[in-house]
Formats: C-alpha cells, structure tokens, sequence
C-alpha cells in the first residue's frame, strides 16, 4: 500500500490526509502540538467553564465548502449552529446595521439602500453553492459554471471602496466594509472587495454557524474521519527536516512556504526555494478574550443577538485603519472583530458569565499591547462593559505564532493578500501545490483558495497527489 505523511493536522492537513485515505493510501499525520487543529482548536482561557475559540471561530465556508459536505462530519460529532443575527456592525449614536440569513430581511433594515443591496446579493446567493465551488478552486482551472463565476469575478476585482459606492448611507457602507476588511488588505486595493462579496453570500446562504461545544469539533470530526479510514495521527511531533519523516511516497506539508523551505532543504529546486523564503506574510492579529458577566451591553440592543460583531465605524474609517495597518502603524481605533458564540451555543457560557471572542488587526510582529485599544473600541458601542469584565486572556503577535508555526509576525491568514500575491501564491505555478520534488505538496493556507476552515487547500493538494500517482 502507498504511504503517505501530512505534516501538519490544521483543517487543510486533515482534509489532505481524509483525501489520500480515501483513495486507499495509508496516512499518518504528524502534529507538533500536544492537540490537533491548528487554528480550529478551543480552550477555557479565561475561567473555568467558559470555552474560547483559540482562533477560528465562525465557518460560512465550512458549511459551503464543497470537501466539508463531502464527508460525515456529523456521524463524527459536528453540529452548526446559528446566532438569531449573523452579523451585526454597531454606529455611533446607537444605530447600527444588522445582517440576517434572508437578503430580503436584511435589505429592508437598510431602508433606503435596501434595493441595492438586493440587487447585488440576491443573483450571488441563488446558487451560491456552484458559485463556491468555483471559488474555493485553484484560479488556472476550467469552470463548470462560467457565468456564474464572471458575473462575481467582475466585482470581485474592485476595490472595496469602490464597490461600497453603490450604497448613500453609512449602514450598508460599513457592514459590507467590515465584512471586506477580513482580507486583512487596504480595502482601496483592487480584488478587496472579493472577500467581502463572498463572505455576505455566504452568511445569507448559510449563514455564519460556529461548532457546537467550539471549532475543536471540526478538527475532532475530521480526525474521526480519518481514523474510521485507518489512518494515524500522532501529536508532540515537530517535523524540521524530511530526515524526521518515515520512508514515503507521499508528503503533504500543512506549513507555512518559509517553514516548508526549511523542512525539504537542499531537495528544493532554487526557484522554488526563492519564492518560498520570499513568500510575503500579512498584518497580525492581536486577540483578547474576555469573560463578560451578564454579557456585553450593547446600545443597540439587537447587537447582543449577534454573532459576530464588526467594531470599526464608519467605512471611510475601517478603510483608513486599514491602511495604517498595513504601512506598520499601530491605529488608536484599529478594526476589530467580536464574537458572541454562546449567542448560537449556550453551552460556552458558565451561568451569567459569558465568553466574548476578539481580535484587532494590528501591524505585523506589533509588540505592544492592544488590549485597552480593543476595549475602548467595545466601550465605545457598549458604555459600562468595562465594569463587567471578570477575566481576561491576551494573545500578542508573537504568542499567535508560538500558538501556531503558520502565523508569521500574527498573520492569521498564512499570506498577506494583495493582488499579485493572490493570484500566484505561493509561487507562479500551474501546479500550486507542488514543491518541485516529485511526491512532496505544500498543502496549507498559502495555497489556493487561501485561508479558512474549509479543507479545500488540502484537498486540492491531496488531488495533485493522487494525479501524479495515477490514482483516481
């Protein structure tokens, strides 16, 4: 039987072990950590009882990932669940812009720009699965559904700022803005609106749902997967070198391409070696949780039923954050990015007190301290939350890449995402995926379709695999 060895257990390394093990191939992954996961992992930071998401925590792409409806995750354990409110992005003066799963409900709260809204959404979400089909694909590919994905490719290549002009008031503006400043890019950049036109598609399609009892059950589903293939894993084992792997035909490699540099060494072509140790890393995400008793209390009372909270103002004040972000300026009112899982899963909670989920974007390797930046910004829309804090738990830049090798200087993302980087990552390639040394892949998020909890990277890479031994 053909062996192969995935470096790495993230949701890309377990979708590329599940892919090779379905083909028949016997696979083991080797996981650095003393658990599995990567970024899908969950832990009580901050009191006893009360479950935090260690990094990822909604999954819209989990639910339309083409790899994730393809295996019974829930005979493993995995349940969705949804907040009342998906989304929602408080405004000065309480006001503030709510996204629900129906296009037509949303587009009515925005009043005036409601017609618009539709407009644009509506043709996205009806057959939004073909069109994430498209999408989670290398970009070098045949497509199944052209004009589906041209009608989207023609937007996507806006910029955010430019795409949010076809909205007057500030509601619309800064919901799709916050939704676009996921891509952890200037949202005046071309492509920078293709996250945020994915992202709402998504949350009115299926919604943005988190794992039951946290995103560690996507990793614990997937590993169930696997081990019913009969493949292995095996944790507290650091790869730094193919002399730390078993003798195999195949080697995935869910890393970062500096790290997967390192590993393949002197067997790595210099072209290939180059790019990698060129690969360009994003901002960093600077994340505090927070245990909050009675909850956040939000001006706008519907703010609690959400989800997920946007906190960043206006568009035209998310745009100029992010641009200071990215020339390595730390912003005194960086974007933030809020959860309220328990909103969806009660059982996070411990009686009264509640586990809230943040992160700001901050300049990349920041080493200060953005705690008080990130609780002013919850202040500023929920007076008196201070007074409710009972426990906190910092990751710094630096403690999100000892957390995880992938997050260099606290890029989340495992890439920075501008537009030549996009397109070519993790290096021009028709075959993306492959290292140059025949049987070994690079598989992780720096890969197409980039990052997220959605396997696909994997899968692809799996694919690759598989081509290249001739198996189907």
């Amino acid at each position: 039987m053909t062996k192969a060895v995935v470096v790495g257990s993230g949701p890309n390394g377990l979708a590329a072990a599940v892919t090779l093990a379905r083909a028949g191939l016997e696979v083991i992954v080797l996981e650095a950590a003393d658990r599995i996961g990567g970024g899908t992992r969950s832990s009580e930071l901050t009191l006893p009882g009360l479950l935090h998401d260690d990094c990822s925590a909604f999954h819209p792409m989990g639910v339309a990932s083409p790899f994730m409806s393809s295996v019974d995750l829930a005979a493993h354990g995995l349940r969705w669940r949804w907040p009342p409110i998906q989304l929602a992005h408080p405004l000065d003066g309480g006001r503030a812009a709510v996204l629900v799963r129906s296009v037509d409900e949303t587009a009515r709260r925005l009043g005036a720009d409601g017609p618009a809204w539709r407009r644009l959404f509506a043709p996205l979400v009806a057959g939004f699965d073909k069109l994430a089909a498209e999408i989670l694909r290398p970009l070098a590919h045949l497509p199944r559904h052209p004009v589906k994905l041209a009608g989207f490719g023609l937007r996507a290549l806006l910029p955010a700022t430019t795409l949010a002009g076809r909205w007057r008031g500030d509601e619309a503006r800064a919901l799709f803005g916050g939704v676009a400043a996921h891509l952890m890019h200037p949202l005046h950049s071309p492509l920078s609106a293709s996250v945020g036109l994915t992202l709402t598609a998504a949350a009115h399609a299926h919604g943005w749902p988190v794992a039951e009892g946290g995103s560690q059950a996507i990793s614990a589903a997937l590993a169930g997967v696997l081990r019913e293939l009969g493949g292995t894993i095996e944790t507290g084992r650091p790869v730094t070198s193919l002399d730390d792997l078993p003798r195999t035909r195949v080697v995935m490699l869910d890393v970062s391409p500096g790290a997967a540099a390192d590993i393949v060494g002197d067997r790595l072509p210099s072209r290939t070696a180059r790019a990698y140790r060129r690969y360009r890393h994003g901002p960093g995400a600077f994340k505090l949780d927070l245990a909050v008793e009675g909850g956040i209390p939000w001006t706008n009372e519907e703010v609690g039923r959400a989800g997920t909270v946007h906190l960043g103002g206006t568009l035209e004040e998310i745009a100029r954050v992010e641009r200071e972000v990215h020339a390595g300026r730390m912003p005194t009112r960086p974007f933030v990015l809020l959860g309220q899982q328990y909103t969806a899963d009660p059982g996070r909670s411990a009686g009264d007190l509640r586990p809230v989920w943040t992160y700001a974007h901050v300049p990349a390797g920041y080493d200060g301290d953005a705690s008080e930046a990130i609780i002013g910004q919850i202040e500023r829309f929920a007076p008196g939350v201070r007074d409710r804090i009972r426990a906190t738990y910092v990751r710094s830049t630096v403690d999100m890449q000892g957390y995880n090798r992938n997050y260099v200087g606290g890029d989340i993302a495992t890439g920075a995402n501008d537009p030549i980087q996009v397109v070519l990552r993790p290096r021009p390639s028709l075959s993306p995926y492959s290292t140059g040394v025949p049987g070994i892949y690079l598989c992780s998020a720096a890969t197409p379709p980039g990052a997220g909890v959605h396997g696909m990277c994997g899968y692809h890479a799996a694919r690759a695999a598989l081509s290249a031994l001739r198996i189907r």
